[in-house]
């Protein structure tokens, strides 16, 4: 690819509204897939209600969950400014706290996006709606039900979703509802799309009002922490190679790719046992240096004193 085409695609990949678009057109797509395949009213006293119910809410809740599950920034803030298991290692300013909680509802909306689509797509082809509301429709007013019993009317009324047979007057009766339903269902997707624009407004200004930076330093600071995201990722996984790469030609006595190996080792227990140990890593009191995704990396003394380093041979 070009560098140009690149640059593009790094840049739709940083873009918060091409990302949310992205998410609000999946949703919309896995829910007329869901729609399809899956959804079939049972049309039964009692079953309309909560299973219109659960296919309205529950798969909102799942998106929800999983836009924060899915987020690595969740779990960091998580980490390193909710976690009370740790022993504390340093102390966290002012100044970070705002900005994590800045990140939180910049994680907050993201994490939204999916599920307000879900229900508002849903409310606004009515399926959901129409079903579960069906039991509970009054129709007093007609005469086609004055001489029905009511858990014969109960009865009628959750096969309305199903269309089945029935007289014409019931049919007639079956229509009005349907059409009634699908107002009051759109309706309420139009109220939810109008409160959530109106909330995500009002959110991203106050955001913007109550942040302790600029909106040069926002922009930077975001920036910053991709870049340091992706650089600290890069670094890592190179570091990890080469420091497990010493240890098995330490343990077996030659490296991956070694060729014309003449002397190898056996391994002792106490050698499956260090393997395992993970001695770069500082925990407890023994704790070196802290990283934070939101800071700078922060050095302590300990009792250890200096780090140590390895020397990478041919």
């Amino acid at each position: 690819m070009s560098p140009t085409f690149n640059d593009i695609v790094s840049s739709l990949q940083r873009s918060g509204t091409f990302i949310n678009s992205l998410i609000a057109i999946l949703t919309i797509g896995g829910q007329q897939l869901l729609s399809s395949f899956t959804f079939s009213c049972p049309c039964q006293v009692g079953k309309n209600f909560y299973y219109g119910s659960a296919f309205l809410v529950i798969p909102a809740l799942i998106l929800l969950i999983a836009g924060y599950a899915l987020r690595s920034q969740m779990w960091t803030i998580t980490s390193e400014y909710c976690c009370s298991c740790a022993p504390p290692c340093r102390q966290i300013s002012p100044l970070e706290r705002k900005l994590a909680c800045l990140r939180f509802f910049s994680i907050t909306g993201r994490a939204l996006v999916a599920p307000l689509t879900w229900l508002a797509v849903t409310l606004l082809r009515g399926t959901y709606y129409e079903c579960a509301a069906s039991e509970f429709t009054s129709v007093d007013h007609y005469p086609a039900f004055d001489n029905i019993s009511a858990s014969k009317r109960e009865e009628i009324l959750a096969g309305f979703p199903c269309c089945r047979s029935a007289p014409s007057d019931v049919i007639l009766v079956r229509d009005e509802v349907a059409l009634l339903h699908r107002y009051q269902s759109q309706m309420l997707g139009w109220i939810l799309i109008t409160l959530a624009i109106i909330a995500a407004l009002v959110s991203r200004c106050l955001a913007r009002c109550c942040s302790p930076l600029t909106s040069l330093q926002h922009h930077y600071w975001t920036t910053h922490l991709n870049n340091e995201r992706e650089l600290f990722e890069q670094v890592a996984e190179q570091h990890s190679k080469l420091l497990i790469m010493q240890r098995i030609k330490k343990i077996f006595g030659f490296a991956p790719g070694s060729e014309n190996v003449r002397h190898i080792r056996i391994p002792s227990c106490q050698d499956w046992r260090d393997i395992s140990v993970p001695s770069f890593l500082c925990m407890g009191d023994e704790l070196q240096g802290h990283y934070s995704f939101l800071g700078d990396r922060v050095d302590e003394d300990n009792k250890g004193g200096k780090s140590e380093s390895i020397e990478l041979k041919p």
